[in-house]
Parts: structure tokens; sequence; C-alpha cells
């Protein structure tokens, strides 16, 4: 695998991948992302996405293990430790960076191997943090998919494939307005489960064997109108405390694994 030497952080394809970091607009300009890291690389190649380049800093990675990344044909570039610590976006990594093709997430793209999916959606998530421990979440429950509705963040955001640890890679994400998110659900006959405080039953006491969306809301807003209309039931997580919310990523993680007890053990 051929490659060139960058050593300046002026050098004016750094200077678009510096862009490409911080822009969301230039992430959806130019149809690529960068990633971070050997696990994330190794886990969007595992996920089918494309590489366009490999950036790599010799005293940390080596041509041999960027050859080893990749069975395909990439573009390599060795960088300078200047040009790294201008890319990286994280305090500590393996010296390995990757510029790669953005996918399409569109809604009526989602297609399920299994005939009793079941699906996480979260309605309107901001906080990267939140949407990449979702991710997490939905690939340790093995989901056939999650859905952000009306996404409010560029599903390429650093901070969310950082947070993730690379499970942006590993789910079948789909985006879509909530609109169509739901006659999407209804024409599969797939049950909707909303966590809403509104006409709501403890989550327990639901039967989530069958084909399954649990929806979900931030903490600061819950879920809209829409859903609770179009629900199959409203379900809520029964608090203790004081207070009468939680994290959202931790009420998915509740709620996702009913449904995966309930599914192995029905």
């Amino acid at each position: 695998m051929p490659t060139t030497l960058i050593t300046s952080t002026q050098n004016q394809f750094i200077r678009q991948l510096t862009q490409l970091k911080d822009k969301s607009r230039e992430r959806k300009k130019t149809g690529t992302f960068l990633i971070e890291g050997v696990r994330e690389i190794s886990l969007a190649v595992k996920g089918d996405y494309e590489l366009e380049t490999i950036l790599f800093y010799t005293e940390l990675f080596s041509i041999e293990q960027v050859n080893n990344l990749t069975s395909r044909q990439t573009n390599s570039i060795e960088i300078s430790k200047e040009v790294y610590q201008k890319l990286a976006y994280r305090a500590t990594t393996e010296g390995v960076l990757a510029v790669a093709k953005s996918k399409t997430h569109n809604i009526d793209d989602l297609t399920f191997k299994s005939e009793n999916p079941l699906i996480l959606i979260a309605e309107a998530p901001e906080k990267p943090g939140n949407i990449g421990a979702i991710l997490r979440t939905a690939d340790a429950a093995n989901v056939d998919a999650v859905i952000i509705a009306n996404p409010k963040t560029d599903l390429y955001n650093p901070n969310i494939i950082r947070s993730s640890v690379g499970c942006s890679f590993t789910n079948q994400i789909a985006t879509g307005t909530t609109s169509d998110i739901i006659t999407f659900l209804k024409t599969k006959d797939i049950n909707i489960y909303t966590a809403i405080l509104q006409e709501s039953v403890a989550y327990h006491t639901q039967n989530f064997t069958k084909p399954t969306a649990i929806v979900v809301g931030t903490e600061a807003t819950g879920l809209s109108e829409e859903w609770r209309i179009n629900s199959t039931q409203n379900i809520i997580i029964p608090m203790q405390g004081e207070i009468d919310s939680m994290n959202v990523s931790v009420a998915a993680g509740i709620l996702i694994f009913e449904a995966k007890r309930q599914r192995d053990f029905k």
C-alpha cells in the first residue's frame, strides 16, 4: 500500500480534514467523516463502511498495522506528530485515523433480517454522549435497528462515534420524521411502546415478544403528542425516589433489556 508523508498542519488536505472533524456542514457536503482509533476503524470496516484514506503517525502506529486494518486497497498517508495532534479528537489514542464515506440512513431503506424485530427509537436526542450510550445499549442487546426521529445531531459527530465506542457502525441506524416513522411501523405491523407518563402502565406488564418498537424521548421534553396518540401502549418505569425522570440512555437500557429478557425466556 503506497504512502505519502504530510508534515504541515497548513497542508490543504489537512485543513479540509480539520473542517471535516469540526463542522457538520462539511461532513454533509462531502459525504465523508473522520474515524479515530483502531477499534472504531475496525468496526467501521466490519460494518461495510468504505475507507477513502488512512492517516497514521508512525511512532504510534506502523504501516504493517495499517495494512492489517482492511483488505481493501486504501490510500494511506503518514503524518507528523503535529498533524496527528491537529486531527485527533481524543487525548489518548493509537495514532491512526481514517476518512470514511457516510451512509444514507433513510427510514424507507430499513430492512429486518428477523420476522420479529426489536427496534429502539429515540426522538430528537441532542447530546452526543446520550446518543452514543443509546447505540452502545442497542449493540449490547443486538436490536434489529435504531431509529432516530427528528434528529438534531449529525450521526457522524466525532463525539457520538467516540462515546459509542464504535457502535455507530455496528447498529443498523435509520432517521426520519416522527410521522414517517410511525407510518413505517404501522405498515410493518410493529407494536409501538412509548415511554410517556400519561395513560401509561408499568413497562414490565407488557408483552414485548412480538414485533416491537420501544420509543424514548429526551429527559427535558419527553416524547411528542404524536407518539402518545399512536402508541400501542404508553409505558413507564416506576420511580421510587424524589424525581420523576431518568437519563434517556438509562431508560432505554432498562426497557430494551426487559424485552430481551422476555424474548429469551418466553
